[in-house]
């Protein structure tokens, strides 16, 4: 990426107007249309910026640009608004100068986007902290709110402020920021009622009934149809690329940040919905006996849902819109309104309570992000106002709209020509005046204070008698009449009643920016802006907690008869107080156009850009900066950049950086009266002159270009020559060594050879010495060998023949006994006690040998088993033994049981929430829990039951519940029985006597009989103090049911009956158990 060092370097166009050459407005206007077709929609007239909306996202304001601008010059890079945000910010945290950037512009020209960059420009480069980020965040939300509440959709642009803001951050002295204050201006309060064609209203009421919940709206009594309300503009309500829905949770979000509480967003919206309902009253003509006509309202529900959204009386809001009451001294007269009136007293509210609560919004921001501190804090004030309006039918907003751009233009232009005259005396540079169009006298026909425009105005309303908008016209054209700027159909000569382009209630003033034919028709009473007195104590007597402070005037107790403030005073007042702002602060200008109507990216009107610049005062801007020097530059900057133009200070200059410029511009011959030294800037009076010293450069940066090429490219080549130098000098060392190598590798390899088949040829005729040694020795021992044998035989022949038989009898059996035990060995089975195999023997004599160590060898190996058992798997296997002992070949369900470990507790009785009182009801601990079925003899059907073991007790619970059933000591039973099928049938009985045979018996089934049965038969046999418990097995026992004795009686079933058990009732004596068949 290319590293661009100077405002100058790959211009597109010209980046500063002021290099313009030659400078005529059609120049002026192709270099916008270049830059703007290369996408750079930034130019700067001196210390000025253009900017140019692109009606799209360009790539241009990413983290990275932030970094990139940081910390620069303001013409070291290609113009940005970045660049004078850090100007600005910069002047402010290190000169300690307050700072102004004024953003003008007309609707749709990207003014409220412009100061929004700014803002977030100066939040990215200031400091950082929780207390900081907390500030800045709630300065940047606070755009969103006043968005939602003062930005509407206009023709000219989807998001078009209608208010004018000017905010004040407020910095420490190490530039972070501590807060702000937010000032607003004329509010388009009109827009509320009512709408041009092909616009909506604020934001916010579309905002609220497309993202608000059902339950909110319900709360507010509102409906989402827009169509259902009057003040709402059908042909433009929903808008291509805006979510209102989402803008809408975005403004509750921003309004939380601020610091707004919930009860006061909703105090906000039910003031919202409320001006909604007022839209839809409407009234009835009514004429009284006396023949004046008087209103009704038509239908009072909606009235009646706004009255309960303000919390007042129904009754007073309706004579409120029904009568006026005046007031003169000590006497009231009370007048019935006709419904032109009414609905002029109910437009008149809707506007009023909707610009009070604007108002409130913006104190309460300010409550909000005003700096805590009481120190002197440094202030950067950014204003973004309306630009200046014509439209084929302008009335007294746009009047008032146009002089507030006229003082901006003043104020422009008295501060653009103080600065340059300050940098001409600050530089030792003499100051010539300068000749230009000062628009004082505009102002003055406007603002006078006896015969400006306003001031008759303000004379007409308050004037006793018939006033109209043709009375005031008419004082116009007495006062006005001989004014140069001032025109109407008969303030001139005759020669105006033939001139159809001015209507005869119209005016026309000639503006800084052009001439605007003002209709005043309207004129009146916007001015006055006047609520009824009664409306005003309405409001006040509401209940609601936002109403008594937006109409403090309604309070009976404060009733005020002097006529309130015209807008038009009020307006006045508010641009005085911003122009004083503004004077006392370091200024800085964005200029905001828009290249089209259309909204449409890539399209630059011509005739509407030039439109624009010729109100905006550009050229004259550009004439004012170049009427003196055109360019200027400090001179550290100037030698390091054109320093290569002489021989003399190329490549490095040893004095001062005036020194080096002077000896610079001597040598390239440049005219004396071209150029200036000023005491720190050399000031260059021709763009000629600049776009000279920038050719000559570029001139010698291509030479200076060659230079290098050529040096790089000898450098290139040598290099590449010394490195295959280099390279032949290794690759021939590499191959000397490995031929040195080779050869090495051949002489020893021959040298093996030799001395191998000469070691061979030595181990050879050594090897056959050794065994004809070796062979002498066998022989000889050999020989002995026999010879001893013989002299042996001889002596012991007489003893041989009587012990031969026994001897060779024992050491055949040592042999084969020898034999046997080391092929037992090496052929033992496995260390498992369930593997039967076992080697065959190799001869009969050894039945009893081989018997008893297949019987030892077991033994070992199942006490080798033990070892590793754990005292729970012992206690286990323990049961386990024991139940093989019990049903072993007693009862056929054994077999099956015998796989299946013994867990004890099936129902995990401590975990379970649902048994937490049965167990704790339980003080043992628990060695068996399980469901049994509880066997009914009435029926033979079974009742699911808990069933319980410990050490001492047998306890059965209602499973559903866990309410405890019985409760039955070990010691009181005396036997269990079973049968000797599979069925999981069995027997509890009770000692005869004891206190739990009172109810008899029990006969249980269970899936788990055999664990049962052993951990009872266990318990008891361990008990010292306790009987052993009986086990009997039999298909066929007595169960004792209360006082009667019945028969338990278990048969095979047939198969038609399936594979479960079945239990049916046969007389009262007898019970018969079927079981299924066993496969």
């Amino acid at each position: 990426m290319e590293v661009k060092t100077s405002l100058l370097d790959n211009m597109i166009g010209v980046g500063d107007m002021v290099l313009l050459e030659p400078l005529t407005e059609d120049s002026f206007l192709e270099n916008l249309k270049k830059r703007f077709d290369h996408n750079e929609i930034y130019t700067y007239i001196g210390s000025v910026v253009i900017s140019l909306n692109p009606y799209r996202s360009l790539p241009i304001y990413t983290p990275d640009k932030v970094e990139e601008y940081r910390n620069r010059n303001f013409y070291e890079l290609s113009p940005h608004i970045y660049a004078l945000a850090d100007e600005a910010y910069r002047s402010l945290r290190d000169q300690d100068k307050d700072q102004c950037i004024l953003i003008t512009g007309e609707s749709g020209a990207g003014k409220t986007e412009a100061s929004k960059l700014v803002m977030s420009y100066v939040a990215a480069v200031c400091g950082k902290g929780q207390e900081v980020n907390k500030v800045k965040e709630q300065l940047l939300q606070s755009n969103p709110v006043l968005e939602a509440f003062g930005n509407a959709k206009t023709v000219r642009n989807d998001n078009s402020s209608r208010f004018g803001k000017y905010m004040d951050i407020e910095f420490d002295f190490k530039g972070d920021p501590l807060g702000g204050v937010i000032s607003n201006y004329l509010l388009e309060k009109s827009r509320v009622v009512k709408q041009p064609r092909g616009e909506r209203n604020f934001h916010i009421f579309y905002q609220l009934l497309s993202g608000a919940s059902d339950d909110t709206l319900k709360k507010l009594k509102l409906e989402r149809d827009f169509s259902k309300y009057n003040y709402l503009s059908l042909d433009s309500a929903t808008v291509s690329g805006l979510d209102d829905a989402a803008n809408f949770r975005t403004v509750r979000n921003a309004m939380q940040i601020v610091g707004f509480m919930e009860d006061e967003m909703q105090s906000v919206l039910e003031l919202v919905a409320a001006v909604l309902k007022l839209g839809n009253i409407e009234f009835k003509p009514e004429s009284r006996c006396n023949g004046m006509d008087e209103s009704r309202i038509k239908d009072k529900n909606d009235l009646k849902e706004m009255c309960e959204l303000l919390g007042t009386e129904q009754s007073v809001l309706e004579r409120a819109f029904s009568y006026r009451t005046v007031e003169a001294k000590m006497e009231k007269v009370s007048t019935t309104l006709n419904v032109a009136q009414a609905y002029y007293a109910r437009d008149a509210l809707a506007k009023n309570l909707y610009s009070r609560l604007f108002s409130w919004l913006v104190t309460r921001i300010n409550e909000s992000i005003k700096a805590q501190a009481k120190t002197r804090h440094k202030v950067m004030g950014v204003l973004d106002i309306y630009g200046f309006e014509i439209f084929e039918d302008n009335s007294f907003e746009q009047f008032i709209i146009n002089y507030c751009n006229e003082k901006l233009q003043q104020i422009f232009i008295e501060l653009t020509l103080r600065e340059e005259q300050e940098e001409y005396i600050r530089e030792g540079i003499e100051w010539t005046n300068i000749e230009y169009f000062n628009n004082a006298v505009i102002c003055d026909l406007i603002e006078n204070n006896q015969n400006g425009i306003l001031a008759m105005l303000d004379e007409e309303c308050l004037r006793p008698g018939t006033v109209t908008d043709e009375t005031f016209l008419d004082k116009l054209n007495t006062i006005c009449a001989d004014h140069q700027h001032f025109e109407s159909r008969l303030s001139k000569n005759s020669k105006f009643l033939n001139d159809h382009s001015l209507p005869h209630n119209c005016f026309r003033i000639q503006h800084y920016a052009g001439k605007v034919l003002y209709r005043v028709e309207g004129f009146v009473d916007k001015n006055n802006d006047l609520l009824y007195r009664d409306l005003s104590q309405a409001m006040y007597k509401a209940n609601h907690s936002l109403i008594k402070q937006l109409f403090p005037e309604g309070n009976p107790a404060k009733v005020n008869l002097k006529r309130p403030p015209t807008a038009g005073f009020q307006f006045k007042a508010s641009v005085g107080t911003l122009m004083s702002n503004l004077q006392s602060k370091n200024p800085n200008y964005i200029r905001c156009i828009k290249p089209n109507d259309k909204k449409a990216s890539h399209v630059f009107n011509g005739s509407l850009v030039c439109h624009q610049a010729r109100y905006l005062g550009l050229m004259e801007n550009v004439r004012v900066r170049r009427a003196g020097y055109a360019f200027r530059q400090a001179y550290e900057p100037c030698l390091e950049r054109y320093k290569m133009l002489c021989k003399n200070t190329w490549p490095h200059w040893k004095g001062r950086a005036r020194q080096g410029v002077e000896v610079l511009m001597t040598d390239l011959q440049v005219p004396a009266e071209e150029f200036s030294y000023g005491r720190s800037k050399i000031f260059i009076r021709n763009p000629r002159t600049l776009f000279f010293l920038e050719e000559k450069r570029k001139q010698c940066l291509e030479d200076l270009a060659t230079l290098i090429q050529k040096i790089y490219k000898g450098w290139k080549c040598r290099s590449h020559f010394l490195l295959l130098k280099k390279s032949q000098v290794v690759v021939a060392s590499w191959f000397r060594r490995y031929a040195q190598q080779k050869k090495y590798q051949k002489i020893k390899h021959a040298t093996t050879m030799v001395q191998s088949y000469t070691r061979g040829w030595q181990a050879r005729k050594l090897l056959r010495e050794l065994k004809y040694q070796k062979k002498c020795e066998e022989a000889v021992t050999t020989i002995a060998a026999f010879w001893h044998g013989t002299q042996v035989r001889r002596e012991y022949r007489k003893f041989f023949r009587a012990n031969a038989g026994k001897k060779i009898y024992n050491f055949t059996i040592q042999r084969i006994m020898q034999k046997y035990f080391l092929g037992l060995k090496s052929k033992l089975p496995s260390m498992s006690p369930i593997d039967k195999t076992w080697p065959a023997r190799p001869y009969s004599f050894l039945d009893g040998v081989h018997a008893e160590l297949r019987r030892i060898f077991h033994l070992w190996r199942c006490k080798k088993y033990r070892s590793q058992f754990t005292e729970e798997k012992k206690a286990v296997y323990e049961e386990k033994l024991e139940a093989s002992e019990l049903f072993k070949d007693k009862k056929a369900l054994y077999p099956s049981s015998v796989r299946q470990p013994f867990k004890g507790d099936y129902l995990e009785i401590s975990k379970n929430p649902k048994y937490q009182k049965l167990s704790s009801a339980v003080d043992e601990k628990i060695l068996l829990a399980d469901v049994v079925n509880k066997i009914n003899r009435a029926n033979g059907k079974g009742s699911s039951r808990l069933f319980l073991l410990t050490k001492k007790n047998v306890v059965l619970a209602d499973q559903k519940t866990g309410q405890l059933k019985a409760n039955v000591p070990l010691t009181d039973l005396a036997s269990v029985s079973t049968s000797t099928q599979t069925d999981g049938f069995f027997a509890l009985k009770l000692k005869e006597g004891s206190a739990s045979a009172v109810k008899g018996d029990f006969l249980l089934s269970s899936d788990h009989l055999i664990e049962i049965i052993t951990k009872l038969h266990r318990i008891g046999s361990m008990a010292a103090d306790r009987e052993k418990l009986n086990i009997d097995i039999s298909d066929e026992f007595l169960v004792q049911f209360k006082q009667d004795k019945v028969c338990v009686k278990f048969i095979q079933g047939s198969p038609k009956n399936g594979n479960s058990v079945s239990c049916k009732r046969k007389n009262n004596r007898l019970l018969e158990v079927s079981v299924p068949a066993s496969s």
